[in-house]
């Protein structure tokens, strides 16, 4: 039984709960702060630049009033008061410099006196520029380069009717309206980090308060856990907690009932279960599964925690040609066809009832076996012997329609009778071949068959049966060899090889077409080669191409008895090729032609990659 240790700190639900209530208290503080930091820092910056416009009106009235003396700001003694109003003017309110420029933008007057030598100098601000030909009032705030202070500037033209008189440059720096905020910032941060810890102190105990019932029900969880259903709780209140507290109480008297009674129905499966060795699947009396074991999970492919309690007609896949009724009336084998394109899959499941001791179905017990060797040696005998009795029908039946003819009287007719015979040869024939490819397969599935073995030139073995298919050959089919001419030791039964490349060359002239190509190829590697034959025929379908080996398989019924063969004649390459340790497959594209390849064994002294 697992050891139930105490809660750490940081995972205990005080900590949570307390941890949340100081991040609620703190993100709604941290709403507040950032909407009031933002409301303080526009007013404070609307109050500052009021302030600055309320002194450049001012400042614009007075130098309209100089300007009015004369009608000019050229006059030295307008320049002069103008000096004057502006270097009293730049002493309020953090300004830092003031100056008037002229229609000229030439800058008649400034306050800062470590930057009187601009005075008489042309200003090229953009600012200055329009508020001189627009008369717009403008203002901008900027980083001083100096200090890297925030500077407020403001240009604003000054009208005497509709006439631009002059314009003002004021620039004043913003710094002490930011340190105010900065000062209100850290006091509201200091009440924040107080209020924090004042409820935080509240949460905790407000937490434990909580808690601690739930605490209670936990040690009593696991109680229950470990077996001990006597333990009762105390409810300290009425409220939710009060009403978990008595459900928990009921639960664990309820779960000390029910143990029992499934204790006795487990030990009832568990016998069942220690005798088995094939997969075994238990139900409830409504169908729905309480118990599989580890062969039904491999044999289904499912997983134990899926598939409990989940109805056993939806697992076994045959709800919709059986019923739960059906099960339990006559309950009977099943054949289960579980089979993919990654594996064959068959099942024969065995189903009984559980009964009690009153006589009511209580469950079903399902045992399966795996039969899907047996079905598939069953299938292929089936198939063998259907392709069999079918091969020799047809040249059966050809030669009882002849040999009735003759017996009818063509035997009397020179012409007819020859040909008769002819075909009941032929026929006969092929009969014969049927049966000795099919005999030459039986010895090559016996244990007891033995290859004769011996070292061989391959290359030379190669040309020489090219040869005799090239002399031999009745349609107009050219033959291209692509390899060289080197030694290439194998280690084969030479008659059994020369079988396999009869039996591919003859299918390759068999389906190439008037005026096609042959092509030959071998390649070599460390321990093997690689041979490789090419037709350029109507190739075969993707679908079909693995099943080309199989015996008596043709892609083409009609066509393939209208050329002659048995069907046996890769299902004899493949068995051949196989005996000796190598592999054969073929690749295919419809309409272009199918290459059919094959590896053996080289002598150990081939030191050559492929070429």
């Amino acid at each position: 039984m697992a050891a139930y240790n105490k809660v750490g700190l940081f995972k205990s639900i005080v900590f949570k709960f307390v941890l949340v209530y100081i991040l609620l208290i703190l993100v709604a503080m941290q709403i507040i702060s950032v909407y009031f930091s933002r409301e303080l820092e526009k007013q404070l910056v609307n109050s500052f630049t009021v302030a600055i416009n309320e002194r450049a009106k001012l400042l614009a009235y007075n130098i309209k009033i100089e300007y009015e003396k004369k009608k000019t700001l050229d006059d030295p003694e307008v320049k002069a008061n103008i000096q004057k109003i502006v270097s009293d003017f730049g002493k309020n309110i953090g300004i830092s410099d003031v100056r008037v420029i002229n229609q000229n933008s030439e800058v008649i007057a400034t306050s800062d006196s470590s930057n009187r030598s601009i005075v008489g100098k042309r200003t090229t601000d953009i600012l200055v520029k329009r508020a001189l030909l627009v008369g717009t009032r403008t203002e901008k705030v900027l980083i001083d380069p100096k200090n890297g202070h925030r500077m407020k500037t403001i240009v604003t033209p000054v009208m005497e009717g509709d006439e631009i008189v002059s314009a003002i440059y004021t620039s004043a720096s913003m710094e002490s309206t930011y340190e105010r905020m900065e000062l209100i910032n850290r006091i509201f941060s200091t009440g924040t980090l107080i209020a924090v810890a004042i409820t935080s102190i509240l949460g905790i105990l407000l937490a434990k308060a909580i808690t601690k019932p739930i605490s209670e029900i936990r040690r009593q969880a696991q109680e229950m856990a470990k077996g001990n259903f006597s333990r009762k709780l105390k409810a300290y209140s009425e409220d939710e907690i009060g009403e978990l507290t008595i459900s928990f109480n009921n639960l664990s008297r309820n779960l000390q009932q029910a143990r029992a009674s499934t204790d006795g129905e487990r030990r009832k499966l568990q016998s069942v279960l220690e005798h088995m060795s094939d997969g075994v699947i238990a139900t409830d009396r409504r169908g729905k599964i309480i118990l599989l074991n580890d062969p039904a999970e491999t044999m289904l492919n499912v997983s134990r925690e899926t598939v409990l309690n989940k109805s056993i007609l939806e697992v076994l896949g045959i709800e919709k040609i059986n019923t739960l009724d059906d099960l339990y009336d006559e309950p009977d084998s099943i054949m289960l066809d579980y089979s993919n394109n990654k594996r064959p899959m068959i099942i024969r499941a065995s189903l009984s009832t559980i009964q009690k001791e009153s006589g009511k179905v209580n469950g079903l017990i399902a045992v399966l076996y795996d039969v899907t060797e047996q079905e598939k040696i069953e299938q292929e005998r089936r198939d063998f012997v259907s392709n069999v009795s079918h091969e020799l029908r047809t040249p059966l039946t050809t030669m009882r329609s002849y040999l009735e003819a003759l017996s009818d009287g063509a035997w009397e007719n020179k012409e007819i009778a020859p040909k008769f015979l002819q075909v009941t040869q032929d026929e006969t024939e092929r009969m014969i071949r049927l049966v000795n490819d099919l005999l030459q397969l039986s010895k090559l599935d016996s244990t007891e068959y033995r290859l004769m073995k011996d070292w061989v030139n391959f290359t030379e073995l190669f040309n020489r049966i090219i040869d005799r298919h090239e002399m031999s050959k009745s349609q107009e089919v050219s033959f291209k060899r692509e390899f060289i001419s080197k030694t290439r030791f194998v280690f084969i039964d030479e008659d059994r090889i020369t079988q396999v490349l009869d039996n591919i060359i003859s299918n390759a002239l068999k389906y190439s077409p008037e005026g096609g190509t042959v092509t030959y190829r071998i390649k070599e590697s460390r321990d093997q080669i690689l041979v490789s034959i090419t037709d350029e025929g109507m190739g075969i379908p993707k679908e079909n191409l693995s099943k080309i080996f199989d015996r008596f398989y043709r892609v083409d019924k009609a066509r393939s008895r209208q050329v002659g063969g048995s069907g046996l004649g890769l299902a004899l390459a493949k068995e051949m090729i196989y005996a000796h340790d190598g592999h054969i497959w073929a690749k295919s594209e419809e309409g272009k032609g199918t290459t059919v390849y094959f590896t053996l064994p080289v002598a150990d002294d081939q030191e050559d990659e492929w070429e």
